[in-house]
């Protein structure tokens, strides 16, 4: 069996969608292809090996093929006022070389064609997540979409090979992209013995002070009671909380989601009871539910409004001002405004940008490593990073010096790439 190549080798160089040392490093060793001691096809055949490792790796060959066109959308920038002068009789003279003149033109830049050979999978939406800096990778933005964490135009979109069409707009949740584009959390050794010494306190408490129902009475298999009494839904359901509160102290591993996938059982058994109950215990039952409503909502809050700008006091309230300062009454207290609202600044981002155990991420947030050399946004894009929503404006297209479609490689490795595949058209 053919052993499977790694997806970041230090052998075999291959720059992959991602923001990794793995990516920095290959791209600091990318050469120009070889030319010299290998025939034009193992030229080719390297070149579309490289540039398919980057460009739409998740794709297969296949329908990468069908995809492909050699038609490459371009532009070219024509200048007004010089069509406004010349009626193009100049570049018939001189018998077809062009009139020679003091103010000869430059020469203009050449348009990079074959750097466009991968322009249709930018239209992919996987790809354009990826691009607008909303995920780290074009594999985790793959599993945005088909987690349904992805919008097309307001519409949950869960197929990754979406093609975009000019004036779409995406979005993606926010938690994912914090989660995304933010520092991993590293749980050290201390970190990890501190969290089991207080599991075990807990669970030491929960055996000093067992509770009067045994659990086997809380999980309520079928409503079969015709009326039970409101104390002993009560104490069903402050059962059911302190699980609840158990799970949210804690991180988010996977024996966390078994905790609250064993919430969500035992509140589902509450309600088939709350069918089944008297006018009394209904009332009970819903006082607690609203309870304990109101402890998630206000666990799960989002972050505080922000701080009040304090308004800056008047003259009369003010101290005397000092005869050997510099400052005017006036003066003194803008200043004083002034730091008032840095200082309230800094509480509000303190507070926003908090330590929180809750995240996936490392708290207080900041970027992930390595994001820097990859943080770009191409020109078909419009990003809003506030609600983490982007729209496709249009197609990249080629220009005189300029190929909008971002890749790493050569211009010659793009000629080679796009001639491999024209002749196997």
């Amino acid at each position: 069996m053919r052993k499977k190549p790694r997806y970041h080798s230090l052998k075999k160089l291959k720059i992959r969608q991602d923001w990794s040392r793995w990516s920095l490093y290959h791209l600091s060793e990318l050469r120009p292809p070889n030319t010299a001691t290998k025939t034009y096809f193992q030229q080719k055949w390297a070149a579309k090996s490289a540039t398919r490792a980057y460009h739409g790796e998740v794709i297969r060959e296949k329908k990468w093929k069908r995809q492909f066109k050699r038609s490459i959308p371009a532009v070219v920038p024509m200048d007004f006022k010089y069509l406004a002068t010349h009626d193009g009789a100049e570049q018939a003279a001189g018998r077809g070389a062009g009139a020679d003149s003091e103010d000869k033109q430059r020469t203009p830049l050449q348009t990079p064609y074959m750097q466009m050979t991968y322009w249709p999978i930018e239209r992919r939406l996987d790809t354009a997540i990826f691009r607008s800096l909303f995920a780290s990778s074009v594999r985790q933005a793959r599993q945005f979409v088909v987690h349904g964490l992805v919008k097309v135009n307001g519409k949950k979109m869960p197929y990754p090979g979406y093609l975009l069409n000019p004036g779409d707009m995406f979005q993606v949740e926010p938690e994912s992209v914090m989660f995304a584009t933010g520092a991993p959390k590293v749980r050290t050794s201390t970190a990890r013995r501190v969290a089991k010494e207080r599991a075990a306190a807990r669970a030491d408490a929960r055996a000093a002070n067992p509770p009067q129902i045994p659990p086997s009475s809380i999980k309520i298999t079928a409503p079969t009671r015709e009326e039970p009494s409101p104390a002993e839904l009560k104490k069903t359901l402050q059962a059911l909380m302190e699980k609840v509160e158990d799970a949210l102290a804690e991180d988010v591993k996977a024996k966390d989601k078994q905790k609250l996938r064993d919430f969500r059982k035992t509140v589902r058994s509450a309600v088939s009871l709350w069918k089944n109950a008297s006018p009394d215990s209904v009332s009970t039952l819903d006082n607690q539910f609203s309870f304990l409503r109101t402890h998630l909502s206000t666990y799960m809050s989002n972050a505080p409004p922000p701080p009040p700008v304090p308004s800056t006091p008047s003259d009369s309230s003010l101290p005397p001002a000092d005869p050997n300062s510099i400052f005017s009454k006036s003066d003194t207290a803008k200043l004083r405004a002034a730091f008032d609202r840095l200082k309230a600044e800094a509480d509000y981002d303190s507070k926003w940008n908090g330590k929180d155990a809750s995240k996936p991420y490392r708290t207080p947030w900041r970027p992930r490593d390595y994001m820097s050399a990859f943080a770009f946004i191409p020109r078909y894009l419009e990003v809003n990073q506030n609600i983490c929503a982007a729209v496709y404006l249009r197609h990249p297209v080629a220009r005189p010096g300029l190929a909008e479609v971002p890749t790493p490689f050569h211009v010659e490795t793009g000629q080679l790439a796009f001639n491999w595949y024209l002749r196997r058209r």
